[in-house]
Parts: structure tokens; sequence; C-alpha cells
């Protein structure tokens, strides 16, 4: 657990969590805690039950926004992609009104990039704090959103080219992990309305505004992600339709390969009969031009079949 005093997004290293319980003359705290302290910090700021409880659950969190008596708990979920996996990691946030407590179980990169954005706009309330978190969790979706177009693109251009059994399966993971970002998306789009419309008294009023641009934003990603979702199932038509242009091209090789071993199989057929009356049959080199004739029609057949574009 990390306890920082920040004054115009300068931040100063806090020793003593009781020093925090206190509103200072100017600024903030902020708690940076895992899960595991949520222990020593309840009793201290009065965390309620419910929301605790929700930061120590080990199933998924639906982003949300519940208001207590002096504070709220806030849950967004902040994405990455990494080899070729989505992942949503849970991102607490209590807010008070001269505190603010970020509780995950995992490193949540958006905390390390807004050291610097707090810095840079001379943050100095919590709630300032709060805007630009939840603004940087929403940028990072269009980052992972570039990464799943490209690698959207790179799986058509695959399948075009060389259709594998393996390419179903990305499909099929692709998609499902695209069906459940967007089905939380929803939820944070309405932390996101929340935040935008309605009266809190924890969020100044002028700055409530800020989060309309936050919301476009929210809005977009989710249309991305539809859109996302129909380019998958574009991607598996593709997929079925290929498979099924490779077999039509096999079997048109094996008719053709059928078609030429015809007349072969028929000069051999009769050659092979048990008769002493067949022309040519004891000609010394009968042979050889039965075998001249059957190249003769083989090749000569490859070739009318390569010039028709049949092979």
């Amino acid at each position: 657990m990390k306890i920082r005093h920040v004054i115009n997004g300068v931040f100063t290293q806090i020793e003593q969590i009781e020093q925090a319980l206190v509103a200072p003359s100017e600024g903030f705290y902020w708690i940076d805690a895992d899960v595991e302290d949520l222990t020593i910090l309840q009793p201290l700021f009065g965390m309620h039950d419910l929301a605790v409880e929700d930061c120590l659950n080990e199933e998924e969190q639906r982003p949300k926004i519940e208001i207590y008596e002096n504070h709220y708990f806030i849950v967004a979920n902040s994405i990455r992609f990494d080899d070729e996996e989505i992942f949503l990691r849970a991102l607490n946030i209590f807010l008070g009104r001269h505190f603010i407590i970020t509780v995950t179980k995992q490193k949540i990169n958006e905390l390390r990039s807004l050291k610097p954005i707090l810095w840079e706009q001379e943050v100095s309330r919590p709630d300032q704090f709060l805007y630009y978190l939840i603004d940087l969790v929403v940028d990072n979706y269009f980052l992972v959103g570039d990464r799943i177009d490209t690698r959207i693109e790179t799986l058509e251009v695959d399948i075009l080219i060389h259709t594998k059994k393996s390419h179903l399966n990305e499909i099929i993971g692709l998609r499902s992990e695209i069906l459940w970002v967007k089905k939380m998306l929803g939820a944070q789009r309405e932390l996101v309305f929340t935040l935008n419309k309605k009266e809190l008294k924890l969020i100044d009023d002028q700055l409530q505004k800020y989060f309309s641009d936050v919301y476009e934003n929210a809005l977009k990603i989710a249309e991305s992600f539809e859109t996302y979702r129909d380019l998958m199932g574009n991607l598996r038509e593709a997929y079925q339709s290929s498979l099924s242009s490779r077999a039509n091209e096999i079997m048109r090789v094996f008719t053709a390969i059928t078609t030429i071993f015809m007349p072969l199989t028929f000069l051999t057929g009769i050659y092979g009969m048990n008769f002493d009356r067949i022309p040519g049959l004891h000609y010394q080199f009968g042979a050889y031009i039965l075998l001249g004739i059957m190249l003769i029609l083989g090749f000569g057949m490859f070739f009318i079949f390569r010039k028709k574009e049949w092979l």
C-alpha cells in the first residue's frame, strides 16, 4: 500500500495511514492499495461492507457506481490485449472529499500512466483524479480496438491466401472475447453516463461536464466492438467459403486426373484381354508403341486442360 499527498500534481510519500484521515489544507490523499489492505482501510475510512465484499469477490464485477454517505464506490474495467487474448481487470475506486483509494488485484497500467498527466494538469482534487483516470481507462479501449482491427485484417488475409483449421479456432476464440467485452461495455457506458448526468456532491459541477466527452468516447467504443462482432461473423463465412472453394479445387484436380487416365485404362484393358488376335500384340515394338501412344494421350490431355484453365 502506498499513500501519497498530492498537491498540484506533485506527489509526497506519506508513511502513516492515520495522517490521511484528516483533510489536508491543500491537495488530497491518494492511497494505492491491494485487496489485502482493505482489512486496515475499511475501519479507518468507513468503507461499506458491500463495497469491500465486491472488491474481495473472485467473480467478475460489472462497472458501476454505488453512493454511500461519506464516499462513492466505483468499479471500472481496465482492458489489455496480450498474446492475442483480451483481459479485463477490475479497478475499484473509493472516492471521498479529501481522498481517493484505488484497490486492484493485478497491476493496472493506467495507474502508472496517470502520474505524468496529474503533474501536467496540476491536479489537486480527488474528483479531478477520478476524471483523468476514467478518461485514461476509456481511451485505452481505442488502443486495444486498433490491435483487434489489425488482427481481424491479418486473419482475413491468411484465410484468403491459405486456409487452416487453426483459423476457425482463432475466429471462435476472438469472437467470444469480443462478445464478452461488448457485454461489459454496456455497464461501463452507464457508469460514465451517471458520472456525466447525475448530481453527485463529491464531484464538482463544472468538472462533471467533462465527463460528457468521456461518455462520447464510451459510445464510440461500444459501436466499434459491435462492428468487430459483425466482422468476425464475416470472417467465419469467409472461412467456410474458402474451405468450399478449396474442396472444389481438389475435386477438380482429381476429376482431371481421372479423365486423363480413362483412355490409358481403356488401352491397357484391351491389351490385357486373353485373346491371341489383337492388333500389334505379337509385334516386337508393340509395347513401346502402346506406351508412346499412352504418353502422348496423357500429356496431350494435360496440356489441353491447362490451356482451358481446368487445372
